[in-house]
């Protein structure tokens, strides 16, 4: 749409804005007490009439808010579609039902525009649920045009960026974000079940630690200090437990200074959960108690579909050693430098001064990831790359850690807690050869080995990156897809218009 016309559409609804309070109406509406979800309002029990005749009687009252969709009929009658959060519903505005002043209200109304109606509930002769209105409530005026007749906002990247237009264009769109909180519902009521308690620590850190990853850096005016946007709760949470509250969890955002794909967004919505006196084996069932919970809070069974394939969450999940994966799809043994060196090479992968640990964890990447359909559990990871995990009793070279991956998919992360602080405090100095500074976290965080060295319980820790679950649960191909409002970078305000509204004719049809 070009700007010269999409700025002759927004002139004419100025103009009726204006008209709007002349009639007395304040444009911006107020407080409209006691209206229904139409949803509810469609589940009420009306008798239906036989078809091509009307109800004897009228129907019970309502009184109904939503956003006008869509407009038709001339003369004293005219049907329009309002949609609320919750549904659509069809209403009947006739001149001598409303009044004069009312009447002179419809012809000023838009597609996009805020109303309220009272009225009672019935059918159509052609059998359409209807509210039969009685009285108009102005509750906003939308002066931006919607978008074109029929195909809501489909530009992706429009959609993004104007969010806004995108929850009430697309039907579709909305019901993702309430299925996110859905979701993040079910969590929080879980954690509770299971004895959690949810806390906040903090997003600003003197170290960026907990994690391997980029961080954001900002820095504090007063105390004079760079600080890091957090890239995990982690070691916060832990000190809780040495304090002595032995279930905790947060849901919050964390930030990684790193790219931007369908599966990254720099911001991002985590939960990290810590129990006292349990390991990795407590943390996977509570991974696979949440996300079935979840599955069954939004419907839709455990077989969910995932772009063109199926995924069954049904549990309980299979649990597969890392080693043995690693054997199974890059066809080396593990211990073998030599062929995991050539299995590496072959692959791509840089050996040259690089720890064998770190090549064979490139190697895993490379080779067994996007082969796991999942879901499945892989645990039992090479210790050297798990600093802040206990090693196994019965094997030290492995770390007592699991991964949950869907699809290839990394979905969650969790180990049995390592605290012992002598041996932390050594980790955190290592730095593994070959290993980038922001994948490796040796970073000394001295206050933590400090609390370890007050006790803390053995325990399992676990994350589970909310935002990609979403997009699995959810059936979405992109992360932005079920964040609101996803990054983006800047761009002139007017250059992206919220839809393709080619006329004024098209403006009066359907959003």
């Amino acid at each position: 749409m070009s700007e010269e016309s999409r700025d002759g559409l927004e002139a004419v609804r100025a103009e009726k804005l204006k008209k709007i309070a002349d009639l007395g109406f304040d444009p911006w509406g107020h407080r409209f007490d006691d209206h229904r979800a139409i949803a509810s309002v469609r589940a009420v029990d009306v008798p239906k009439p036989a078809e091509g005749e009307v109800a004897a009687e009228p129907g019970p009252t309502v009184r109904i808010a939503g956003r006008i969709m869509l407009r038709r009929g001339q003369g004293k009658v005219v049907f329009l579609e309002v949609r609320d959060w919750t549904e659509r519903i069809q209403i009947f505005i006739g001149k001598k039902q409303v009044g004069d002043l009312a009447w002179s209200l419809v012809d000023l109304l838009d597609l996009g525009d805020l109303i309220g109606v009272d009225g009672t509930l019935g059918y159509t002769k052609t059998g359409e649920l209807t509210v039969f209105a009685t009285a108009l409530t102005f509750l906003g005026k939308s002066l931006t045009p919607p978008p074109e007749k029929w195909h809501g906002l489909t530009d992706q990247e429009t959609r993004y960026r104007r969010r806004y237009v995108d929850l009430f264009a697309n039907p579709e769109s909305l019901q993702t974000f309430l299925g996110r909180s859905t979701i993040v519902r079910t969590f929080r009521k879980v954690m509770e079940e299971r004895g959690f308690v949810e806390v906040e620590t903090p997003t600003m850190q003197s170290i960026a630690g907990g994690a391997a990853a980029r961080p954001f850096v900002t820095h504090h005016n007063t105390l004079d200090i760079d600080l890091f946007l957090r890239i995990a709760p982690e070691l916060y949470l832990k000190r809780l437990l040495v304090g002595g509250m032995e279930r905790v969890f947060e849901i919050g955002r964390v930030y990684r200074n790193e790219g931007i794909s369908p599966k990254h967004n720099p911001e991002f919505t985590m939960l990290e959960a810590y129990q006292a006196y349990g390991d990795y084996h407590s943390m996977m069932d509570l991974t696979e108690g949440l996300i079935c919970a979840s599955i069954q809070a939004i419907g839709g069974g455990y077989q969910r579909p995932w772009g063109e394939k199926t995924i069954d969450f049904t549990p309980p999940w299979p649990r597969r050693a890392y080693l043995d994966l690693l054997r199974e799809y890059a066809g080396v043994e593990p211990d073998d430098y030599e062929a995991v060196k050539a299995r590496a090479e072959a692959a791509g992968i840089a050996t040259k001064g690089r720890d064998h640990d770190v090549v064979v964890s490139d190697l895993f990447e490379a080779t067994v990831e996007d082969a796991l359909s999942g879901p499945v559990f892989v645990i039992d990871y090479p210790a050297a790359i798990c600093p802040l995990t206990k090693r196994k009793a019965s094997n030290p070279k492995l770390a007592e850690r699991f991964e949950l991956f869907v699809d290839g998919i990394e979905l969650a992360n969790a180990y049995t807690e390592l605290n012992d602080p002598y041996l932390q405090e050594e980790l955190f100095r290592s730095q593994l050869a070959g290993q980038a500074e922001e994948d490796s976290m040796a970073k000394m965080d001295e206050d933590f080995v400090m609390a370890l060295k007050n006790a803390m319980p053995p325990a399992g820790g676990l994350g589970i990156g909310i935002d990609r679950l979403c997009m699995l649960l959810l059936n979405k191909s992109s992360i932005r897809d079920v964040v609101l409002f996803p990054l983006m970078r800047p761009q002139a305000a007017r250059a992206v218009g919220v839809g393709e509204a080619a006329t004024a004719e098209d403006d009066e049809s359907e959003i």
